[in-house]
């Protein structure tokens, strides 16, 4: 059995970034990975300024991959009508390739241990971990799940969201539209979802979308779902009719729960979207899953330095700190989601804004953070 300080179950952006933060400061680390580096995923990719000051302490330097720098929104309702504004803090344009291909390099370079092996058990006892995966069985002081947002470990851990209904299918493509804005990010209701559109490092439009199952599963294609549901909003109209699609088919994730998770399974620290998902029409699911990266590996670190470590007291201190920081986002995303969804809700919220287009800036920002940095 081999035996290692810190076991991360997932290498996306969590993952590794918490494997950077632990071995940079000295912490013999391993990522268990089930999926060869580096590969797309279903993902908005936009990412929140607010981890820059983060990324610029753990040396992950995004200007490497050349982001587009995101300063602008547009959204459009069903009927065509569109709020614009300037994006109080911005984002960064960036494909879920190109970062994770960078945050693996970087952790590499940091000395940590990647292993492309799926973690089939993790079970815990006399303050140990012992993980088996599909090639062996380690033993570990310490595990962080970011494993996504649903996996059969959920099930082994019996983790309650996981025996629930998880209405939502996630689609998403790249497209070749040279004028298509560099600076925005635009946001557009169709009947039964939502669709984001922003440029990434590569100079392709991301559009990625979510629909409930029960409104993509009439045609359960999804050329077929853009042709005849997210084209009848005007300006995605606009947009397919003038694109040219480069991948050679859409991606899919089906079974998205945005119900709430414990953000502590079993001792085991969650971080990413395996401790919380926020509605991806928020624009912040990666940064959140970056920052709870930080608070997981200060929580360990300083329960590593302590002469008497008491595990519980690390444990709450997490339960307490990702509560604080995330809570306040995850609640705005599922109210902004009501009201989109809603025809009634969109067009009533929609008038207002115009009538009172500062209070716009002031939503957004209830579902971002502020720049940090991680604590000494």
């Amino acid at each position: 059995m081999e035996r290692e300080e810190v076991i991360i179950i997932g290498g996306g952006p969590a993952g590794m970034t918490a494997a950077i933060h632990l071995a940079k400061n000295g912490i013999k680390t391993t990522v268990f990975e089930k999926e060869t580096f580096p590969r797309h995923k279903v993902c908005g990719e936009y990412l929140s300024k607010e981890i820059l000051p983060y990324f610029g302490e753990l040396d992950v330097n995004l200007n490497d991959l050349k982001p587009k720098d995101i300063t602008r929104m547009r959204y459009s309702s069903l009927n065509g009508r569109t709020l614009s504004t300037e994006l109080p803090l911005g984002g960064l344009g960036v494909s879920r390739y190109g970062l994770d291909d960078l945050l693996y390099r970087t952790a590499v370079r940091s000395g940590v241990i990647v292993k492309e092996e799926k973690v089939s058990a993790v079970d815990f006892s006399d303050d140990h971990f012992i993980v088996n995966t599909s090639e062996n069985t380690y033993k570990s002081r310490f595990v962080l799940g970011a494993y996504g947002k649903r996996d059969l470990l959920d099930k082994q851990l019996g983790r309650s969201f996981f025996q629930k209904p998880a209405p939502w299918v996630g689609i998403k493509s790249h497209y070749e539209k040279n004028d298509f804005p560099d600076d925005l990010v635009e946001l557009h209701n169709f009947k039964g979802g939502y669709c984001g559109l922003s440029k990434t490092e590569t100079g392709a439009v991301n559009v990625c979308y979510l629909a409930t199952y029960k409104s993509f599963r009439k045609m359960k294609d999804p050329e077929l779902f853009r042709e005849k549901v997210l084209r009848k909003n005007p300006f995605l109209d606009e947009f397919f009719s003038e694109a040219k699609e480069i991948f050679e088919k859409p991606m899919s994730i089906a079974q998205i729960s945005f119900r709430r998770k414990e953000s502590v399974e079993n001792h085991m620290l969650m971080i990413g979207d395996t401790a919380g998902l926020i509605h991806p029409l928020c624009g912040n699911g990666m940064a959140m899953a970056i920052q709870s990266a930080r608070i997981a590996s200060e929580v360990i670190l300083k329960q590593i330095q302590q002469k008497s470590p008491i595990r519980e007291m690390m444990e709450k201190e997490y339960e307490q700190r990702w509560q604080k920081e995330f809570n306040r986002r995850l609640t705005a995303g599922r109210y902004l989601q009501k009201v989109l969804l809603n025809d009634t809700l969109s067009n009533l919220s929609q008038k207002a804004l115009l009538k009172m287009p500062f209070l716009l800036p002031k939503i957004i920002e209830q579902t971002h953070g502020k720049p940090q940095k991680f604590q000494q």
